[in-house]
């Protein structure tokens, strides 16, 4: 990889050591940044990779699909078209109601979806010896 320093020069190097982790709802990636310019023991590192509750993202609440319904209770007619309920909790600055939503969605979650995601990451980068 190349980079600048802080001072304006350029660098070469590479990265080693990658892992990831989710710290505060934040998928993170750390390592180690060796190369011209740094120190002989290389730099660590800890950038985020994306952050999941940004405003724009949202959580699904429910996604409910009904076929079509004809009831007949006693002479009461009910017939009923195929429905599709989506309902998407978009969290975010002002979006109370979203935000708490999602919070609640998430609370059944073992450690959130974040962690799995972080693990297969690491998975992933240990296989390709990063």
């Amino acid at each position: 990889m190349t980079g600048t320093l802080q001072d304006g020069s350029t660098f070469t190097g590479q990265l080693s050591n990658l892992s990831t982790s989710v710290v505060n709802g934040v998928l993170q990636l750390s390592g180690t940044i060796t190369g011209t310019g740094l120190p002989t023991a290389g730099t660590t590192f800890t950038a985020p990779i994306q952050d999941l509750t940004a405003a724009g993202t949202g959580c699904s609440v429910l996604d409910l699909d009904l076929g079509p319904l004809h009831l007949d209770l006693l002479g009461l007619v009910v017939d009923l078209a195929p429905v599709h309920l989506d309902i998407t909790a978009v969290p975010g600055a002002g979006n109370l109601l979203g935000n708490l939503v999602c919070a609640v969605a998430g609370l059944l979650d073992q450690n959130g979806p974040l962690t799995g995601v972080s693990a297969l990451l690491n998975r992933l980068l240990t296989g390709l010896g990063l």
